[in-house]
Formats: structure tokens, C-alpha cells, sequence
């Protein structure tokens, strides 16, 4: 079985400074790239910024800053965000990096030496915003403005020399690719989508610019740059220094395990993405999932509209971690969602304050004066133990193929519900009425306290800070958290000292 698993969030437009939805992308990653790390997989993590095209180099030129000067200051404001999202990336690639601008020139001489570009006159609708060009049929007219109906973003007409790749050639080879293999384009309603969209037939793609100069030069003419989706596409392999053979990223790695992206960019990762690589011979990722848009009111986010929610905000008004929770568990994934200041707050109050934080205080304050401060070491389970701590065994297996499935909204209901079943377990056999039956309560502490541990391993990947703190009960460190230990009833070491922890949550007031 392969045990390398490479995931990639988008990398991010610095244009303007990180919104809700950036973080959703690189928290919904940072889940499956930390599930995938305890369940003994060696992980590669990639997220961010892209920052060529005409848009950068116009915000840049509203600033009066030199372009790449202005890259770095809000390239940097992404890289903060990572730390303060509390990512695990194991690598941040910018377009601006010479490493990327190789990678991206040596795919143009490959793509032009098999004789899939070519050189002509681009005559169309450009959206500055989108960095996409339109057909005809996706375009709008509102108050005099063309505007692309998907992204309600304006268009203008490009009249220019361009260099086109021969994208129509793909259009038979990718949907057999797309029958060959059903799970690449996820969810389902997306696939659709692209089918359609493919079906219907394809053009050779405007693969260069003249009418501006930040980006990455055309080998061989100086005067054209390199469009920015084949410039920025490129990233996903040149993080992995390829086409350097010296360095085995590329041969670890390659194809990557997913592409997560906003489903606004999925034509681009899912047709045109693959079409660059399939005329370079290169093999194809194994998946892309286009999740949905975290919307303020009804409504994507833009900077246009003023509707930008920042979640550096809402950090420093309830922490990461009920964030983080929030994000993963209230927004099904690969739907749209919105931030709910009332049911964030409910999910802090009820999740994590009551359900996770209170349980174990309850059971280490219990065992504290109850069981001398240790591990109970007289146990005997009986059925009623082994049916709760049973129940992680025997979904381990179903709970890995969920998590492949990208079913998040499985992973963290399974999780909800032991929860449930932990406290009224704890109720239910009320420990403090067995204190003339020392073996019973002992038992009931200890399968308490496995359940806790088990939990918290599973949360891990959602709320790692929490989880930790939770974890220092029994002296657990995070490179002590392997996921396939949830299956063993007797983990934690009977008759060891354990720590009694403070409030893990603070209960929102309401």
C-alpha cells in the first residue's frame, strides 16, 4: 500500500488581504493532511500564493509600489495566516520563485516541442478579476457592463497576438480519462458538471499575454508572458522541484493524492490541468474536489462587494480551535455554508464545552479523589465497557475509507456521537455509587478515560491545540497520537500518575 499522501490547497490570489473562504480551503486540507500523518502516512502538504497576471501588477500599480515588492508584503500576510490557522504545510510556494519559474519554462519546451502550442491572434472576453477568458454564452450584459454570469465579475474585449494550446486535441482523451477513472472530479454534482462542460466541445486556449509584463517570459519571445493558469497550475509540481531528477519529491509525491480547490477554479484544475499534463506525458493527480463557497449572508465573498469576512476576527473573538470545529462540522463539506455567530456559539457551548471539555474534567476530577490520582490498575471489563470501546474498532477501517471518500461530514458525526455515548455512559453507570465495588468503578474510570483518549485522537486533526491539551491528562505528546491505537482497549498504562487539566473551553455567554 502506498503510504505517501500529497494534498494541495489553491494557492492563493495576493491581491488583497485572506478571507473566510482562503481559510476554509487550507483548514479543510490541514484536517486530511494531519488525519493521514497519524494514520502512519508520510505527508506532504502544500499550500501558497499566486502572484502573476494582470490584476497583481494593476492592484500594484493602485498602490504606487513596485509589483513584486507589493507580492511580498501580502504574499507574507498568506504565510502568517498558515501559522496562525495553525497549519501543518510542510511547504509554501510562491509563482515569484525562481525554483517555479524553471518548472513552468521547461513545461512550456515540452508542450512546445510536441507541438501543442502554437502561435496566433486571441480575439475575446478577458475577465481581469477571474483571470478567465469567456465564450459568448457566458456572458451577461447588466447596466451597460458585460459581466461573466458564473462569477458576476466584469469582462473586457482582448485583441492580441497570443500563443493557444491546442486544447480541443484533449477533449476525446479527457472524458475517457474522466470514464477511466470515476473518482477523479468529486463531489459527483461537480463531475457532472465538468462532463458537460467538456462535451460540449472545446477550444484551443489562449495560453499567453502581451498587453502586460508581470509574469513568468515565454522562452524564446520576450514579448509574451505566460498565461497565469498555466504559469500558476505548474506550482503543484514545482514545489516538488520537478523536472529535477536529483530529487526524489517529484518521484515520492507525483501524482498528487488530491487537489482541493473552490469549486470556482474547477474547470481549470479539472480540464485544463490535466490537458497540460497529458500532452507533457506527465501522469495526472489523483483527484480534484471542488468544495463549496463559504458565503457571507447569501452571498460569495468579494472584495468588490464589501462582504469579506475575516477570520483573523473571529480568531481573536473565540480562538482557532471553536473555528476550525465550526468550519468542519456546521459546513457540509462540498456544499455552500456561512458563518452563524449563533451557531458557532452553540457549537462552543455544546460540542466542545459541555460534551468534550466537561467530560474530562468530570472524569479526572473523580479519579483524582477517587482512584489516588493514577490510572486505575484493578480492571475488569465487562460488556457493557466493551461495547463503547469496541465501537472505535470496529468502524476503524469505515472511518479511513470515509476520510478517502472525503466525507468529512461522516468523520466528525462519528465523533459527536461517541461523545454522546461517553457522557451517558459515565451517568449511567454512575462510578460514585460503586465506591464498596473498587474493580467496578476502577473500570468504569479507565474505559472512561480510553474513550477520552481515543476521542481526542480523532479530534486531533480538527482541533490540535484542544486536543493536546486534553492529551497532557495522560502525558500524551502529538508524536505519541497513532491513529490505529484506537482500536486497543488498554492503551494508557494502568497504575501511571495522571495530570488533572484546567477548562478546556469557555462556555460563550449567551
Amino acid at each position: 500500500m502506498d503510504k505517501n499522501f500529497y494534498i494541495t490547497t489553491p494557492i492563493y490570489y495576493p491581491s488583497a488581504k485572506p478571507h473566510m473562504g482562503h481559510a476554509y480551503s487550507s483548514i479543510i486540507a490541514d484536517f486530511f493532511a494531519r488525519f493521514k500523518k497519524i494514520d502512519g502516512f508520510n505527508v506532504h502538504f502544500l499550500t501558497g500564493t499566486d502572484e502573476h497576471g494582470l490584476k497583481i501588477q494593476r492592484a500594484a500599480e493602485v498602490k504606487n509600489v513596485d509589483t513584486l515588492k507589493f507580492c511580498d508584503e501580502i504574499s507574507e500576510t498568506f504565510r502568517k495566516l498558515s501559522k496562525t490557522l495553525n497549519l501543518s504545510n510542510t511547504d509554501f510556494i510562491r509563482t515569484t520563485e525562481e525554483r517555479h519559474k524553471k518548472t513552468v519554462q521547461y513545461l512550456w519546451n515540452i508542450l512546445e516541442k510536441n507541438d501543442e502550442i502554437y502561435l496566433s491572434k486571441y480575439s475575446g472576453w478577458y475577465s481581469v478579476s477571474d483571470e478567465a477568458f469567456y465564450n459568448e454564452d457566458e456572458i451577461e450584459t447588466i447596466d451597460g457592463k458585460k459581466i461573466a454570469i458564473n462569477s458576476k465579475s466584469e469582462v473586457e474585449w482582448v485583441d492580441e497576438e497570443s500563443y493557444f494550446f491546442r486544447l480541443s486535441k484533449w477533449e476525446k482523451p479527457l472524458l475517457d480519462f474522466y470514464e477511466k477513472n470515476p473518482d477523479f472530479i468529486s463531489p459527483k454534482s461537480r463531475k457532472n458538471e465538468i462532463i458537460s462542460f467538456v462535451k460540449s466541445g472545446l477550444k484551443d486556449l489562449s495560453v499567453s499575454r502581451k498587453s502586460f509584463s508581470w509574469g513568468i517570459k515565454v522562452p524564446n519571445n520576450k514579448d509574451h508572458i505566460i498565461y497565469v493558469w498555466l504559469d500558476a497550475l505548474t506550482n503543484y509540481i514545482s514545489a516538488l522541484n520537478y523536472p529535477n531528477k536529483e530529487n526524489d519529491l517529484f518521484k515520492t509525491f507525483w501524482p498528487a493524492s488530491i487537489h482541493l480547490i473552490g469549486k470556482d477554479i474547477l474547470r481549470f484544475h479539472a480540464v485544463y490541468w490535466p490537458a497540460f499534463l497529458l500532452a507533457a506525458k506527465i501522469e495526472l493527480p489523483k483527484k480534484v474536489y471542488g468544495h463549496g463557497w463559504i458565503l457571507s449572508g447569501d452571498e460569495k465573498m468579494s472584495k468588490s462587494k464589501g462582504n469579506i469576512l475575516d477570520p483573523l476576527e473571529i480568531i481573536e473573538q473565540y480562538g482557532l480551535d471553536p473555528l476550525r470545529y465550526y468550519l468542519i462540522k456546521e459546513v457540509s463539506f462540498g456544499n455552500d455554508g456561512n458563518i452563524s455567530q449563533d451557531r458557532l456559539e452553540d457549537c462552543i457551548n455544546s460540542d466542545l464545552a459541555n460534551n468534550f471539555g466537561n467530560l474530562c474534567q468530570r472524569v479526572t476530577a473523580f479519579a483524582m479523589n477517587n482512584c489516588q490520582g493514577l490510572i486505575p490498575k484493578d480492571i475488569d471489563f465487562e460488556k457493557e465497557d466493551l461495547v463503547i470501546l469496541d465501537d472505535f474498532k470496529l468502524n476503524i477501517e469505515n472511518i479511513r475509507v470515509k476520510i478517502d471518500e472525503q466525507d468529512v461530514n461522516y468523520y466528525i458525526n462519528f465523533i459527536v456521537n461517541s461523545l454522546f455515548v461517553a457522557n451517558k455512559y459515565f451517568n449511567d453507570q454512575e462510578p460514585w455509587k460503586k465506591k464498596d465495588n473498587p474493580k467496578r468503578m476502577n473500570t468504569i474510570v479507565y474505559t472512561t478515560f480510553e474513550i477520552i483518549r481515543k476521542i481526542s485522537f480523532m479530534l486531533y486533526p480538527i482541533i490540535p491545540d484542544s486536543a493536546l491539551k486534553a492529551l497532557k491528562i495522560f502525558e500524551i505528546n502529538e508524536n505519541n497520537i497513532n491513529f490505529s491505537s484506537i482500536m486497543n482497549n488498554n492503551f494508557l498504562e494502568q497504575g501511571k500518575k495522571f495530570n488533572k487539566i484546567g477548562i478546556l473551553f469557555k462556555k460563550i455567554e449567551k
